[in-house]
């Protein structure tokens, strides 16, 4: 990985890197936040949501200091592949800036659009080898990095030792973003879909067991919380199966980064007892 931007944050060093994706087929960036002292240290990944790079949640959510108190290695890589040759929509939720956090099966997305492969193995495997971890990880997100989240620790629980999430597209087979995502990168078949959809991955018992808590912040003034992002599906899948999650409404909050910092630190917290625990 190439380092292409490096600055001092509390008493940490926050890296901007790029790499060539070989899941991807594409250039990656992404930034890495890593606590003073020698390590070893354990990995919080964060996915961002839609339109979102590398960037936002680096420069906007102030999680940094949490990050260092707790002595946890932050990883933000961007949303999707981008770059000349790259399938694109002219919709901001869809195409480059819209990856989803699946592998796409479909024609123009499937050449490139593997981020499900791209987080859970290449990013993984990068990190272990170019940082000092200690091979244990933890992962959270944001709307549709949320979604991404909560899937990718459900699908595949052995690799994150906890999952957290602020405003998760909770159920995105029964939204119009998740709906127009699913059936561009996945093709029509419904039952394909709801592979990736967290209320229902809870509800048929993918990963029930793995995790002793799931933490979910949702402001109550989210201009999407109704037909977006519907966490009354996720609890109610959860309480079907005696998932234990914890959905705090935050009232007065919206889906900004503004809501985010409000709260990431509780977020960086929840993880590292669990990642030391």
């Amino acid at each position: 990985m190439m380092t292409t931007k490096t600055h001092a944050v509390h008493g940490g060093t926050l890296r901007y890197l790029k790499h060539d994706s070989a899941a991807t087929g594409t250039p990656m960036t992404l930034s890495v936040f890593v606590p003073g002292g020698e390590g070893p240290f354990p990995v919080l990944i964060w996915l961002s949501g839609l339109t979102c790079t590398e960037d936002n949640f680096t420069t906007k959510a102030g999680a940094y200091a949490a990050a260092a108190e707790h002595g946890v290695i932050i990883v933000a890589p961007d949303t999707s592949p981008r770059g000349e040759g790259v399938a694109d929509d002219p919709a901001y939720d869809l195409g480059q800036g819209a990856g989803f956090y699946v592998d796409a099966t479909q024609a123009p997305w499937a050449p490139h659009f593997r981020m499900e492969t791209y987080v859970t193995d290449e990013l993984i495997g990068l990190i272990d080898a170019e940082f000092p971890t200690t091979k244990v990880r933890s992962i959270s997100g944001h709307s549709m990095g949320g979604h991404g989240a909560l899937t990718l620790a459900l699908r595949h629980p052995h690799l994150f030792r906890s999952v957290s999430a602020f405003a998760p597209i909770d159920s995105p087979t029964r939204c119009p973003w998740g709906e127009k995502a699913l059936g561009a990168y996945l093709g029509p078949d419904r039952t394909v879909w709801a592979d990736h959809d967290a209320a229902l991955l809870i509800e048929g018992g993918t990963g029930q067991g793995c995790f002793d808590d799931i933490l979910i912040d949702q402001g109550d003034a989210d201009p999407f919380l109704a037909d977006q992002l519907k966490p009354e599906l996720l609890k109610a899948a959860a309480d079907a199966v005696g998932q234990r999650i914890t959905i705090r409404m935050q009232p007065g909050y919206d889906h900004s980064y503004f809501f985010m910092a409000s709260f990431v630190a509780d977020h960086v917290g929840f993880h590292a007892a669990r990642l030391k625990g």
